[in-house]
C-alpha cells in the first residue's frame, strides 16, 4: 500500500510553468490507482471470506436448533415413556389388587363352606351320638328285661 488517507491529504505538487509537475502527478494517480486496486481485491476476498463464514454461522445454527429441536423430542418421549411406565404400574398393582381380593373372598366363601360342613357334620354326629345311644340303652333295656326274666325264672324254678 502506497498511501494512507492522510497522505492524500497532505500531498503537495510541485508547481510547473503551465500547473502542477505532470510526471508527479501522475505518479500518484499510478499509486492511488494501484492502491485502490488492491483494496478492490483485498474488500471482494474479505467479501467472499464473510459469504464463507455467514454460511458456517447458518449451517451451525441449523445444526444447533435440530439439536434442540432433538432434545425437545426425547424429553418429550422420556416423559411419555415415564407416563405410560407410571400408568402400566398403577394398572399392574390395581390389577394385582383385584386378584387379591378375589383370592381373600374366595377364601372367605371356602371358609364358610368349611364352616358349614363342620356343623352339619357336627349336627350328624350329634343326632347319630343321640341314635347310638337310644340304641344302647335300648339294647341294655332288653338286657335288662331278659336278666330280670331269667331272675324271675330262677325264683319260679326254685
Amino acid at each position: 500500500m502506497n498511501f494512507v488517507p492522510n497522505d492524500l491529504q497532505n500531498i503537495a505538487f510541485k508547481r510547473s510553468l503551465f500547473g502542477y509537475n505532470i510526471l508527479q502527478v501522475e505518479d500518484v494517480i499510478m499509486k492511488v490507482v494501484e492502491d485502490m486496486a488492491e483494496m478492490i481485491r483485498e474488500n471482494a476476498k474479505l467479501k467472499e471470506k464473510l459469504e464463507e463464514a455467514q454460511e458456517k454461522v447458518k449451517y451451525y445454527k441449523t445444526i444447533e436448533n435440530n439439536l434442540h429441536n432433538s432434545l425437545i423430542i426425547a424429553q418429550q418421549t422420556s416423559e411419555e415413556i415415564i407416563s405410560n411406565a407410571r400408568n402400566n404400574a398403577d394398572n399392574i398393582v390395581k390389577e394385582a389388587e383385584l386378584k387379591a381380593q378375589q383370592i381373600i373372598d374366595n377364601a372367605h366363601k371356602e371358609v364358610l363352606g368349611v364352616k358349614f360342613e363342620y356343623e352339619r357334620i357336627r349336627r350328624d354326629l350329634n343326632a347319630y351320638k343321640v341314635k347310638i345311644e337310644s340304641t344302647i340303652k335300648s339294647q341294655l333295656k332288653l338286657l335288662d328285661n331278659l336278666e330280670d326274666d331269667d331272675k324271675l325264672a330262677e325264683t319260679q324254678a326254685v
